[in-house]
């Protein structure tokens, strides 16, 4: 960009910080100004990204979902802030998912697993310590696990450690894994960001007090809801890494004010970038748009415990009056797969490809009218967060389903809290998946009965199939239950699936990254230790 294209910027930068232009202003003349630059030869595509990382810097992250709720208590994580922030940055896990979607050691240096599947065997990396000096060793391991297998346990990892018979230490570099039946993808469960571990306590329990981990940095400071700050640990146990010397989390709910806050560069990325202002980054020499494909998925969802959700054709009847290819139009521009009420992904093993299901105001009338509806009234809560475009899409949605006499009354929830105080307690509200890397994580994590993320619904012949495909080695069986438990979900399940999205961010060209993993948020959670400045 040129020096007068600069000088323009910096003065409605600082017109913007007075308050002498409005946030619409300040997009609509950068825009333009961002636009001239292209126009006169300035390249606008991303360059490629330096061979080698650099260290020493600080990377500023604007992200949406962090709430004045959020805590050290890693069972009570829920969002790619605390996955990123904590998971990712002050801890670790026996295991981490790389960049291509493999699993690999991390704490553990190796496993092996008994014929069966049930006995895993765990040999911990030699020469790891907290930050607080204290070695690693097999006590810490057992003691994180079972943090999340109490009775009363509402961790968002119950589901896999249920699965769990017994936990052993036999030395100070083994830990042993002993399941109720046999699973494969033991693996790929431990990696789940709830599982990191922490400093076991004398008499039993985890150090949550302290926030000290193993992980690539030590958390410097953390206001709820408002930002995170992390230092570069100069101990940790992988060569070269981190490569940052400073990581900050800054929360901007609003996405305008995430987009003001990377042109002004308050921050080098940020998460979600409003679809409406792609064109405007990938104009621009100084910052580039980052789609990577993923197993995201949105979502309204239905408590069945409660009227009248608890009526498979009235549940039937909404997921027909939505308009699904409507709403990836208008809201998302046409980035996104039209969801089908089921949540495996395309892209994913076992996927069962169906019928879609189109929109049809016919069908819709006809199931409530098997309810004994003519209409039906019901309250559908969202919020600015609850998913990128979640209150324009329940406003078409809106639109759609009152020509079937379905009459939605649309509920603007606050956007901090929604995880803590909607989600999973209103009867009817929009939800952001990140899915999972297996099916069984999928669905032993928000569709069995009872699972700790299960928003209100039970089918006795899914759980059922569920046991028979976790304990099944027969890849034709396995996919058989599978493909039966799709059709279970799309037809009776809770979920109107409205579309799946590539996670899609906004970025510093001056940031450095190699392949960027997808199967989670921010480099499948591992963005701190994995990025760099380039200058």
């Amino acid at each position: 960009m040129s020096k007068l294209h600069h000088r323009q910027i910096d003065d409605l930068v600082t017109r913007l910080r007075r308050g002498q232009l409005s946030r619409r202003e300040f997009l609509a003349r950068s825009s333009a100004l961002l636009a001239a630059g292209a126009v006169a030869g300035i390249p606008g595509a991303a360059p490629g990204q330096a061979l080698e990382p650099k260290s020493g810097g600080l990377l500023r992250l604007g992200l949406h979902n962090a709430s004045q709720n959020d805590s050290l208590d890693p069972g009570t994580w829920s969002t790619s802030w605390t996955g990123a922030s904590f998971n990712g940055g002050v801890y670790n896990n026996l295991v981490e998912i790389m960049p291509d979607g493999s699993v690999a050691g991390d704490l553990a240096e190796s496993w092996e697993v008994e014929p069966g599947a049930k006995v895993w065997h765990f040999k911990l990396r030699p020469g790891v310590t907290f930050h607080n000096g204290k070695d690693l060793d097999a006590e810490d391991v057992r003691q994180s696990l079972e943090h999340h297998m109490k009775p009363d346990s509402t961790s968002g990892a119950r589901a896999i450690v249920q699965q769990i018979e017994k936990i052993d230490a036999p030395s100070a570099d083994t830990v042993v894994i002993t399941l109720t039946e046999g699973n494969a993808d033991l693996p790929y469960l431990l990696s789940d960001y709830h599982l990191s571990i922490y400093p076991a306590l004398q008499g039993g329990g985890i150090d949550m007090e302290s926030a000290s981990g193993t992980g690539s940095f030590t958390l410097e400071s953390f206001e709820p809801g408002i930002a995170t700050r992390l230092t570069r640990n100069p101990n940790y146990h992988k060569n070269n890494k981190p490569y940052l010397d400073e990581v900050e989390f800054i929360n901007i709910v609003d996405s305008s004010a995430r987009l003001n806050a990377l042109l002004t560069g308050e921050v080098d990325f940020i998460q979600d970038l409003d679809i409406r202002n792609v064109p405007m980054v990938e104009r621009s020499a100084d910052f580039a748009v980052q789609r990577i494909p993923s197993l995201r998925h949105f979502t309204f969802d239905m408590d069945t415990r409660v009227a009248p959700f608890d009526n498979p054709d009235v549940r039937l009847a909404l997921k027909y009056a939505l308009d699904r290819s409507d709403v990836i139009d208008k809201v998302f521009l046409g980035e996104g797969t039209q969801g089908n009420d089921n949540p495996v992904a395309p892209i994913q093993k076992f996927y069962h490809e169906m019928p879609a299901r189109e929109h049809s105001i016919d069908k819709a009338k006809e199931h409530l009218a098997k309810a004994g509806l003519n209409s039906v009234n019901v309250d559908l809560s969202v919020a600015e967060n609850a998913f990128f475009g979640a209150i324009d899409a329940a406003t078409l949605y809106q639109e759609h389903a009152a020509r079937a006499g379905i009459n939605i009354n649309i509920v603007r929830e606050a956007a901090d809290g929604y995880w803590e105080n909607v989600w999973l307690k209103k009867p009817f509200c929009a939800v952001d998946y990140f899915g999972r890397a297996t099916v069984d994580w999928l669905f032993s994590t928000s569709y069995t009965t009872g699972a700790p993320w299960n928003s209100g619904w039970s089918n006795a012949r899914f759980d059922e199939l569920h046991q028979l495909a976790r304990a099944e080695t027969d890849e034709a069986k396995r996919t058989a239950y599978y493909v039966e438990m799709q059709e279970i979900l799309r037809d009776d399940g809770n979920i109107i699936t409205v579309a799946f999205v590539d996670w899609r961010n906004a970025v510093a060209n001056r940031v450095g990254f190699g392949e960027v993993g997808g199967l989670m948020p921010l480099d499948n959670m591992r963005m701190c230790e994995r990025w760099w400045i380039k200058d």
